[in-house]
Order: structure tokens, then sequence, then C-alpha cells
């Protein structure tokens, strides 16, 4: 297994295959307002996109995975990150499960989902740390197509 970064070329084609490096879903539905929801808004800042090449024949192949680390702001300082990885599960359908963790003051957010090409993602609260312990829900990731983006949290408790 070896790890590469990107060329252009190679850059351009991964993200029109699986859409960034960002997490999703499929879209969920509707549910009423729930009194114990805290809604956190974020504006993301995208690492460079790197990609293990499990297979090492240097081109998208299933198994290969994204790694990413990108920094999350509020108000213009930055108050937090989040990382990750993001294996190819379907090559035809461009698909990535990604997984990964939110790091804020006081404590961390853990995240799943499918991404599409889409530019807006949506993806599961599956836990946290801390003041996030016990913490479940919804995020929404929107990519600007800037090497920015927005992240907003609907958490529950």
């Amino acid at each position: 297994m070896r790890r590469i970064t990107l060329t252009s070329a190679a850059l351009a084609l991964l993200i029109i295959l699986l859409g960034g490096v960002a997490i999703a879903g499929a879209a969920p539905q509707a549910k009423p307002e729930d009194t114990n929801e805290k809604l956190l808004r974020f504006d993301v800042q995208f690492s460079d996109l790197h990609l293990v090449d499990v297979g090492g024949d240097g081109s998208p192949s299933l198994g290969d995975y994204t790694v990413f680390h990108d920094l999350l702001f509020s108000h213009g300082e930055q108050v937090g990150d989040e990382g990750g990885t993001c294996p190819i599960v379907d090559l035809s359908q461009g698909l990535i499960h990604c997984t990964g963790t939110i790091r804020l003051p006081g404590g961390q957010i853990t995240f799943q989902g499918l991404t599409t090409t889409a530019p807006t993602k949506h993806f599961a609260i599956t836990g946290g740390t801390g003041r996030y312990q016990d913490a479940s829900g919804q995020g929404t990731l929107v990519e600007f197509g800037n090497g920015t983006g927005s992240l907003t949290l609907k958490l529950r408790r």
C-alpha cells in the first residue's frame, strides 16, 4: 500500500468521480422539530485531497481511500477541525463511505455517510465525547467549489 499526492489531472478526475472529500448520505426524512436540538454552524477550509492507492495502479479503484483534515471556523476564527477517511465503495456510481471526527472545544463529534458528486451532502451524527456525549442527529456539508464550504450540525441529546 502506498500513499500518493494527486497531480492536477488525477485530482480533477477524482473530484468529478467522487465529488470531493466530504461526507454524505441520502436526504433525511422530515421529522417534527426536536426541542432538544442544538444547531452548530461553521465555515470550512478543506484540506488538499490525498488518495491512498491501495492497489498501487495509480488510478482510483475500489478500496482506495481519501484522507482528509479540514479546518472549522466561526466568525473568522478557527474553532476546531475534522478528519477522517473515505474508501471508494462503488466506482461505477462514484460512491465513497466517509467516517470521521469533528474536534471542538469541550469534546468531539463522530459522523458517517455516503458521498456523491453533489455539492450538498447529508450525514449521520453517530456519537460524541465530553459535552457532546450521547449526541445524535444529522449534518449538512456544502462545498462551494473553491476549497471552502459550510458545515451545519443539528445535534439531538
